[in-house]
């Protein structure tokens, strides 16, 4: 279905009215892992008296007139930054509902040693007692945890180092926690998401409406397609060592409790350098059906070296009063052999 060619935003909530009559500019960055999305609004403050409060839930409506908006979600307004010249204000909203008061304790350090357990079991605790609804995958809910221990972070930092390391991502999205591997064909609120093709017009020149630029960055490549980790043998009072992948190896300098959580985190460290061999960053007309872990398909318009299905880290949305609707997306290389070594 074609876009449309005439930009359209749409706030919807708290000081909506206000700030659709004077929204200056927008950018919505919709990334993975422990960066929560976010929005940033710049409204003109010319002839206003008082500022838009904290606080406010605001929804984002983006798209083309032509071919009608996409709802991109709710977002907390957490800080607001006015400047005198030029007289305006920046709000800036994140997705998760984080705030100074922090009632919780969400974002207060602690010290506290977990297992054996689980890895969905733990995750479900640790976010469920901050008010979240978690998501887990089925494919990480029963990976064991022997032990381990949260040192002075807070419960949001554990979460985020206890999902990377068995090569997952942890994200807040309105009130859910998710706990999910990258590279899936869904977002991680469970929605599904479909490919996103993208094409190369025929005259790709600066200032045409559909230009597109990209850069390719292959210097993540490396030789090693496999690795080993080492874990303790209290019974034996050995140091054993589980290689998992395909030689030559890498050595991760982490030691696990046992030799299943040995082979977990080898095997989710094995997929990230299968997906990691190529990263592409991509400049391109705004479309709001892109999304953090969804896939961008780039068709037979490309060359043939960036021909292919990516996974979308981030991507950055924008646009303002007199500037095209753009998005700035970063992916990397889907290997579609990655996930079956595990």
């Amino acid at each position: 279905m074609a876009l449309g060619f005439t930009p359209a935003i749409e706030i919807y909530g708290a000081n909506a009215a206000l700030i659709n009559q004077r929204l200056i500019s927008w950018e919505h960055i919709d990334a993975a892992g422990i960066e929560s999305d976010q929005l940033t609004l710049v409204l003109d403050l010319e002839g206003l008296e008082g500022l838009p409060s904290l606080g406010g839930k605001v929804g984002l409506l983006v798209g083309y007139l032509e071919s009608g908006l996409v709802d991109k979600g709710q977002f907390l307004v957490t800080r607001r930054t006015p400047t005198l010249f030029p007289f305006r204000v920046s709000l800036v909203a994140t997705a998760a509902p984080f705030s100074a008061a922090d009632e919780s304790g969400f974002q207060q350090r602690r010290s506290a040693s977990h297992g054996p357990t689980t890895l969905g079991a733990l995750f479900r605790e640790l976010t469920a007692r901050h008010g979240f609804s978690p998501r887990v995958d089925p494919a990480l809910a029963l990976k064991k945890v022997e032990h381990i221990d949260q040192s002075n972070e807070t419960d949001m930092g554990f979460v985020t180092r206890l999902a990377t390391k068995y090569g997952a991502i942890a994200k807040p999205v309105n009130e859910l926690y998710v706990l999910a591997r990258p590279g899936q064909v869904k977002s991680l609120s469970g929605k599904v998401l479909p490919d996103v093709k993208l094409s190369v017009t025929h005259n790709n020149r600066p200032g045409d409406h559909a230009f597109i630029t990209a850069t390719l960055d292959d210097s993540a490549r490396g030789k090693s397609q496999g690795c080993k980790i080492s874990w303790w043998d209290a019974a034996a009072g050995l140091l054993r060592v589980v290689e998992t992948g395909l030689a030559p190896f890498k050595t991760v300098r982490q030691r696990c409790q046992s030799a299943e959580e040995a082979q977990a985190v080898g095997e989710a460290e094995v997929r990230k350098m299968g997906r990691e061999k190529l990263k592409v960053k991509i400049s391109c007309p705004g479309n709001p059906d892109f999304s953090a872990e969804g896939l961008v398909v780039l068709d037979d318009t490309w060359p043939g070296f960036m021909r292919g299905r990516w996974s979308i880290d981030k991507v950055t949305a924008s646009g303002d009063r007199t500037n095209s609707y753009r998005c700035m997306i970063e992916a990397t290389c889907l290997d579609p052999n990655a996930d079956a070594i595990a």
